[in-house]
């Protein structure tokens, strides 16, 4: 299983991206130095958003998808996903 999640940084940007153990990578970008450049200076994050996926491919065409949208558009997901 693959999952494409949305996280919530501590300076309420968002960060988008794809993984296969949800709660181990959330960890990885709150304590570890494996999480994203993006994420270490903007810790902690929170995940707000995951949808789960059968194989990789999907996950990550559904990534790119998310990536594209502007902040508005991804809010909504998120609101919709509750």
């Amino acid at each position: 299983m693959y999952f494409v999640y949305i996280l919530q940084c501590n300076d309420n940007t968002l960060y988008t991206g794809v993984t296969t153990d949800l709660e181990r990578r959330v960890k990885e970008h709150n304590d570890l130095k494996l999480g994203a450049k993006y994420t270490k200076i903007r810790r902690p994050v929170k995940l707000v958003y995951s949808k789960e996926f059968a194989d990789r491919s999907t996950a990550m065409i559904e990534e790119a998808r998310i990536k594209k949208l502007n902040r508005n558009e991804k809010l909504e997901i998120i609101e919709n996903n509750l």
